[in-house]
């Protein structure tokens, strides 16, 4: 069993591992066939296709396979690499540790949002964005987004999906009404805001980390692990809610075959929710 670490308290050697695993990965071809996959399945709501990824229950679920296999992956390269997490309610500037020259590199430049700095800058020769919308060739961010500012979601955001009671509810999209899947995964907010939580963050970042290519900008794996992190959290506070819908969909339901129940396998895997409700015997966090 390995342990994901607080991104703050890694050494520069820690640091200087995962990047040169991921480099490694995205040198042979690898990384982005794990961009493509997250981008295939980036269903939205106003889709008829099955909904596996993203504004569905199985949202933690398939994300927490997805970073198993990242980081199976790493481990390949260096059994001593796992993916860190960021915990966003208090590393919450431009300038916190993970930022740095020597992580994950800084924001973009105002004129194209263009990282300029950081070993995932495309003028260091190693990062070339080849799967997404954009033609640029280069990672783009905008940390906090200076023309229209947003801030990293607060701990009392955070509570706020944490205390709900139940995971997941009907109609099991972005609209639902309540659960913790869609507060935490930040269409449910109040009608002030438009985002919370995992969405604002990934607003909060801009440039490639808004879309269905997030994974380009390796942010988002430290990002989605803190997810995983709040989803154990979750679990241990509401010992007696667990996974929504338990069984498929009733016939006539207009999110049946849309949406995954408990036991249903989920693409591109065929594993269930089931088996992936927690991860013990295979990684822990450190608090």
């Amino acid at each position: 069993m390995y342990t994901r670490q607080n991104q703050k308290n890694l050494t520069s050697a820690q640091k200087k591992r995962f990047v040169a695993a991921v480099l490694e990965l995205k040198r042979d071809g690898t990384y982005d066939t794990f961009v493509r996959t997250h981008d295939r399945w980036f269903v939205p709501d106003r889709d008829s296709k099955l909904r596996v990824g993203h504004m569905s229950p199985s949202f933690f679920p398939w994300h927490r396979r997805y970073l198993m296999e990242f980081e199976n992956k790493l481990r390949a390269l260096d059994p001593g690499v796992s993916i860190p997490y960021w915990d966003w309610t208090t590393d919450s500037s431009p300038v916190s540790s993970l930022w740095a020259e020597d992580f994950l590199g800084g924001t973009g430049r105002a004129t194209d949002r263009k990282v300029m700095t950081g070993p995932f800058a495309h003028d260091t020769g190693n990062w070339t964005v080849r799967v997404g919308v954009s033609e640029a060739p280069y990672l783009t961010r905008n940390l906090g987004r200076p023309n229209n500012p947003i801030k990293l979601p607060t701990a009392a955001e955070l509570q706020w999906a944490l205390d709900a009671t139940v995971y997941d509810a009907d109609p099991w999209d972005s609209t639902a009404p309540d659960g913790f899947r869609n507060r935490l995964e930040g269409w449910a907010a109040p009608r002030t805001e438009r985002w919370r939580n995992h969405n604002k963050v990934h607003q909060w970042i801009g440039g490639h980390m808004t879309g269905g290519t997030a994974p380009n900008d390796p942010a988002f794996w430290l990002h989605h692990a803190f997810v995983d992190l709040l989803w154990d959290r979750w679990q241990a506070k509401h010992p007696g809610a667990g996974y929504l819908p338990v069984r498929p969909l009733p016939l006539g339901d207009l999110q049946r075959g849309r949406v995954l129940a408990l036991d249903e396998p989920m693409p591109p895997w065929n594993v269930t929710p089931r088996e992936l409700l927690g991860h013990q015997g295979v990684y822990r966090y450190e608090p």
